[in-house]
């Protein structure tokens, strides 16, 4: 094909989109129907009119095919575990007697039956559930999900391609069930995989589906030669199936390297590849391989991931580029929209000015669509878009809110003593014993408790201006009262004040720095039900003012226990806002250290002796490939030492983490010089307790024995049992005892059991170890 006729080919698409409708209609049915409310029909009902919607304005927007498969109740890696058969031993009773019900209870557990482990996808904010597989796992084909959407999307006369996680980055994916050997690898479960995806294809075929988009993210990893070949394996035998659709494999997030020329060889269709942030290395690596000759090319050039304005002028010239190495290219997002809100448009309070930077899903569609009509039909056929663009790039670059010079005078005059406690860990950790002079096996929690109706009502009674920022004040300090109430009488040792101030750990803190914007309706999926609205950093940062320090403050003058003061550190505040993408991370993240720095000092000048700063975003935001590694980490770890450095050594610096694989940041959990990380680890069985042992990590920890993203309340046998588990990694005197995350999520009915279960608990185990001989 000439590169005229491969232009002249070109159509737009996205590879997923958001899921919850414009007001979390989704969000709100499933809640409805565990409450009782919503009935499974009405349910199913509120889904399909979602999905209806949503690929109606896609086509009206321009979009040629229409994304089906990526809905989902909860996960979309779960929808492959049930259209695989990949259902854990525990849970098939409950799948069996009701599909539904036993879906939601491989999501979130039940009393009687731990949920799947939960961690992130990739190096996103959006939490999967892990697939459980052993040696006697059986696969078979369930594809009545996905049937049913290409079937509904026919009946509305578009062009259905399904979505589906590909095998190999299935597996990859993949953790050995509980009951297999921890060495298990899941991708020796290859071959049997691979005919029930054959089968799931046929029936897509046989319902109509042209195309079927396979996602191997995985493959953007560095990966070892048995793996490649595994996936040369697989997409040879799926290639090679006769009576199938299309293939499309897609890959997002990073280059696919060495993968590249796997795929690239592979008797598939077409593959759908990013060419942003990192992955823009794809452009040579694809030339260097020869192109795709007479493959169909879905070339990612509008980011899925950031709500910045796309540069038209840079991506037409990747994508003019581009024509010559397939025989046909489409305009596509990066990856699925899934990871920005639904609609700039929805947002009123923005400055204008500022808003016209801005793009989410419904924007993000139309930029693929003006893109796809450029590369088709010539860039004089969107002189008017260009034009606004070039305007909006422009207006970005030179606004003062991206360059505050006082700002920067502060960040270049950082040395490397800034970042350094001014006596090492051994020293300040006697002086902190000797100071706050907490019993063996100390308890607290992560720091948020749960937010009553009561209590939103009072904030959004506030945002309104129905409720006075008085009366709004004494709700906040009757609210911390009865935290630090119940946490005496439950026997914790080290409080905290629960948080009933706070929206989110991140938006809190962001709509009180300069250079954040917050928005009203740009909620983003973190996990299941769970949403976010990141905050928008799109300037330089600085604190005006204290953030923290009056209702931390308060909660210490009610009781003489030490009060843990609580913030979220400088990484997880990029990692979970929509960043600056015009200049290095690094640097943006010691401007919100600095910020924090102010913060942590005002903390400790007001009484404050425990403070916590948050990291869990600190293995997420591991780039994907390794050679990036230490680049990354050395930035990251300095900006928590910044943040936290200027304390006095008897105040002690905590710092929490929550469900990532932290094996590959073992040296920079300890590069932070935190004198205690409390982390994620009753979901995944206390694995993280032998891994730092094995790393030798020598300061206190708190793995976490109450999983808080399940309902389950678990007895004061098992939280004990997991106690003496992690005892045998972490020295008693070394081991704190406390839950794996933030209590906000959860209900009070819950917490008050849960929490009386884990101090029951944690003195069950220090009397045993307090008695002669233990």
């Amino acid at each position: 094909m000439t590169t005229e006729s491969a232009a002249a080919a070109a159509r737009a698409t996205v590879h997923g989109y958001p899921r919850q409708g414009p007001n979390r209609e989704l969000k709100k049915a499933v809640e409805g129907y565990w409450k009782g409310r919503v009935t499974a029909g009405a349910l199913r009902e509120t889904a399909a009119e979602l999905r209806r919607s949503t690929w109606r304005q896609l086509a009206d927007a321009g979009i040629h095919e229409v994304p089906t498969g990526d809905f989902s109740y909860y996960d979309h890696v779960l929808d492959t575990s049930v259209m695989v058969g990949a259902i854990p031993a525990r849970h098939r009773a409950a799948v069996e007697a009701d599909a539904l019900d036993g879906y939601f209870a491989m999501a979130r557990g039940t009393q009687d039956a731990a949920p799947l482990e939960m961690t992130k996808w990739f190096d996103t904010n959006y939490h999967y559930l892990v697939p459980e597989v052993g040696p006697d796992t059986v696969f078979t084909a369930d594809p009545g999900k996905q049937l049913d959407e290409v079937r509904e999307a026919l009946a509305l006369g578009l062009a259905p391609r399904p979505v589906l996680v590909g095998p190999v980055t299935y597996l990859l994916l993949a953790k050995p069930a509980p009951a297999a050997d921890p060495g298990f690898d899941p991708l020796t479960l290859l071959d049997r995989l691979l005919p029930v995806y054959a089968s799931v294809l046929a029936d897509l075929r046989a319902a109509g589906a042209e195309w079927v988009q396979l996602d191997e993210p995985a493959l953007v990893q560095d990966r070892t030669p048995a793996e490649l070949n595994a996936a040369a394996r697989a997409y040879r035998e799926l290639g090679g199936t006769g009576d199938r659709p299309r293939l499309l494999v897609a890959s997002y997030f990073d280059r696919l390297g060495e993968a590249l020329p796997v795929l690239a060889k592979a008797p598939v269709d077409g593959l759908a590849l990013d060419f942003t942030g990192p992955a823009a290395a794809n452009l040579d690596d694809l030339a260097a391989v020869g192109g795709l000759p007479g493959k169909r090319l879905v070339a990612g050039v509008v980011s899925g991931r950031n709500v910045w304005l796309n540069d038209y002028e840079k991506s037409l010239s990747t994508l003019g580029t581009l024509l010559g190495l397939a025989d046909r290219v489409d305009v596509s997002s990066s990856c699925s929209l899934l990871h920005v809100p639904l609609d700039a448009a929805a947002e009123r309070d923005i400055d204008p000015q500022v808003a016209r930077w801005l793009t989410f899903a419904r924007q993000k569609t139309a930029e693929v669509v003006t893109l796809a009509r450029a590369l088709a039909q010539g860039t004089d056929t969107i002189a008017a878009e260009l034009a606004a663009n070039r305007a909006g790039l422009a207006s970005r670059a030179g606004s003062a809110l991206t360059h505050d010079p006082s700002v920067r005078a502060r960040a270049a005059a950082v040395t490397e003593a800034d970042a350094r406690r001014s006596q090492p860990y051994r020293e300040r950790a006697a002086a902190q014993r000797a100071h706050l002079r907490l019993p063996l096996l100390p308890t607290t929690t992560i720091g948020s408790f749960p937010q009553t109706p009561e209590l939103r009502a009072a904030r959004a009674g506030l945002r309104a201006g129905t409720v006075g920022a008085d009366a709004y004040e004494r709700r906040i300090e009757a609210e911390i009262r009865e935290v630090v109430a119940f946490q005496e009488k439950a026997g914790l040792d080290v409080l905290v004040h629960g948080e009933p101030e706070r929206n989110d750990m991140v938006q809190y803190f962001a709509e009180q720095l300069t250079g954040y914007l917050a928005t009203q309706h740009g909620w983003v999926q973190s996990y299941g039900t769970r949403y976010v609205r990141p905050p928008v950093l799109a300037g330089d940062i600085s604190r005006p003012e204290p953030m923290t320090v009056r209702w931390t403050a308060y909660a210490q003058s009610l009781t003489d226990r030490p009060v843990k003061a609580m913030l979220t550190g400088p990484v997880t505040m990029l990692a979970w806002s929509f960043v600056r993408d015009d200049q290095p991370l690094g640097e943006t993240a010691r401007q919100v250290a600095l910020a924090l720095r102010d913060e942590v000092n005002d903390l400790e000048a007001a009484g404050s002796s425990v403070i916590q700063v948050d990291e869990p975003a600190l293995r997420e935001t591991l780039p994907l490939r390794a050679t990036d590694h230490a680049a990354y980490l050395a930035w990251a770890t300095e900006a928590f030492r910044l943040t936290t450095s200027g304390v006095r050594p008897d105040t002690q610096v905590h710092t929490h983490m929550c469900y990532a694989e932290f094996g590959d940041v073992l040296q920079a959990i300890d590069d932070l010089d935190a004198d205690v990380i409390s982390l994620e680890a009753a979901r995944s069985h206390m694995g993280i307790a032998a891994e730092l042992a094995a790393a030798g990590y020598p300061r206190e920890a708190g793995p976490g024995v109450y999983d808080i993203h399940s309902p389950r309340v678990p007895d004061e046998a098992e939280t004990a049992s997991l106690i003496e588990r992690a005892l045998r990694s972490v020295p008693a005197e070394r081991l704190w005892i406390n839950p794996d995350c933030g209590l906000k999520t959860r209900t009070w009915p819950e917490v008050r059991p849960a929490l009386g279960h884990m101090t029951a608990a944690a003195r069950r185990v220090r009397d045993r170890l307090s008695r002669p001989g233990a």
